[in-house]
């Protein structure tokens, strides 16, 4: 397995716990080739995740639910994430 794959199985993975119904990880790090962020190896992410647990939850509270899953991975190998969390309509 590739280094993209590998993160994208381990936030697949982590996000789990959150029992979504629909998941779609994105690494956009081609698009920030000589960010500093990402100088270290470190990757940058799109995150789009529906899930019943985010019902009732303002944005902030989707962000931070999810963040607190993957504060292990962030700065490395995460180092940016764009979130778009919901609950299912």
């Amino acid at each position: 397995m590739s280094d993209t794959t590998d993160r994208i199985t381990l936030i697949r993975e982590r996000l789990a716990a959150l029992e979504p119904v629909k998941l779609d990880i994105l690494d956009d790090s081609h698009l920030h080739a000589g960010h500093e962020g990402s100088k270290n190896g470190a990757g940058h992410y799109r995150v789009h995740i529906v899930a019943p647990c985010f019902a009732g939850l303002s944005a902030v509270a989707r962000h931070r639910l999810v963040y607190h899953h993957l504060q292990d991975l962030i700065p490395y190998p995460i180092h940016a994430l764009a979130l778009d969390a919901q609950a299912p309509k």
